[in-house]
Parts: structure tokens; sequence; C-alpha cells
């Protein structure tokens, strides 16, 4: 598959790019993406929800009344956790959530987003640009031309650009990553990915050598 490489007022260059079919023209294995999808949102949490316990609970040295003679129910603790303020019973402890998937199937997961993508048409080649500073207007500006204001994009770099990642933080659908970096989440989660060129190049590279 060949794609026009754009400038950044939208307009196409007459410059094409091959895009590798062993990575953008496979077969989609969906239950891939599902496993390493699922594996990179348990590795987002920190597992450090904790409760006390019975014997975690402060007080409860003494012996509440005498065991008999009151007419109610016997009681040896105010920890007991059929009090108020007393301990928990099976409450969550600390504890990670990490899940591990192989490398083969993490890497047909990564090919099965790109390959998603490119068939419906959602990937966009850009030349590489820079931004002479930091200004959100200018980036605005860039997405219209692709008429992508509307939609949540990923916008992929092929080296850090502080002035192009400042100037995006602050637009809610847009997402700037380096290629290097990009998740299988953050392939997934974005409607269009907005590639540049040398970002591309490094797509490749990284996955043919593999």
């Amino acid at each position: 598959m060949k794609l026009n490489v754009h400038r950044i007022d939208g307009t196409k260059t007459d410059e094409l790019v091959e895009l590798d079919s062993s990575i953008f023209e496979i077969t989609p294995n969906e239950h891939a993406i599902y496993l390493a999808v699922k594996a990179y949102l348990a590795h987002q949490r920190q597992g450090t929800h904790k409760s006390k316990e019975r014997s975690e609970v402060s007080g409860g040295g003494k012996k509440p009344w005498r065991q008999k003679g009151r007419g109610t129910a016997r009681a040896g603790s105010i920890r007991s956790p059929l009090w108020v303020g007393g301990g928990t019973i099976f409450g969550p402890k600390p504890h990670t959530y990490d899940l591990k998937v192989p490398k083969k199937v993490s890497r047909l997961a990564r090919c099965s987003a790109y390959s998603i993508k490119a068939k419906e048409n959602k990937i966009i080649v850009v030349e590489d640009f820079t931004l002479s500073e930091k200004k959100t207007k200018k980036m605005v500006e860039i997405l219209k031309n692709f008429s992508l204001d509307e939609k949540k994009t990923l916008l992929m770099l092929g080296k850090k650009d502080e002035n192009i990642y400042y100037s995006g933080r602050n637009i809610e659908k847009l997402f700037i990553v380096e290629a290097k970096n990009a998740s299988i989440f953050d392939i997934v989660n974005n409607d269009t990915l907005l590639i540049q060129k040398s970002a591309l190049e490094e797509i490749i590279s990284n996955y043919t050598k593999n």
C-alpha cells in the first residue's frame, strides 16, 4: 500500500511512501489486540487499595461490657467487623495487576491495529514539521487543514519536539507521542493516526528488524 505524503496545509505532495505489508496489511487478530490492551490498562493501575482488618483498627483492648446480665448480645471487642468503626472482613489488599503478554502476541496486536487503521483509510502521513513557537492556535490550524479538529487524533512524531508537544497538549482530542513510545492503547483509542514521515520510517524499521 502506498500513501501520499501531505504538507501541513493539508495538500498532497508528489512523494509516495510505501506501507510495509507485514505491518500494515496483515489479517487483524482482534483477540491479540484485546490481550495487549487489557495488559496495558492493567499496568496503569496502582493497586494501592487497602482497608483495615480487625487487628489494625484502633481501640478494642477492653471488653465493652460484662459477659452476662445486661440482656444484650455478648461482645468482646469494639474492633469486631459487626461494629461501626470495626475492621473490614475480606477487604482489599495492595497487589499488582501486572499481566504478561508474549512478545509475539504484542507485536501481532500492534500490527493488527495498524492494519485496521490502514484498511479504514485512517492513516495520514505528513511531512516532518516543527513550530517556531508554542502556539495552540497553530496546531489547531494544522488539524483543521486535515479536517481532524473534531476527531480523536494521534500525532506520531519521529523525535521529541517540545514546541509541537506544548502547542497540542491543551487540545482535547489530540494526543501527541513519539513513534517509539506509542502504546497499543494509543493506536486503538484514537480515530486517526497522523504520522510524520520520519515516524513512519521508524515504525517500519523497528518492526522489520525484529
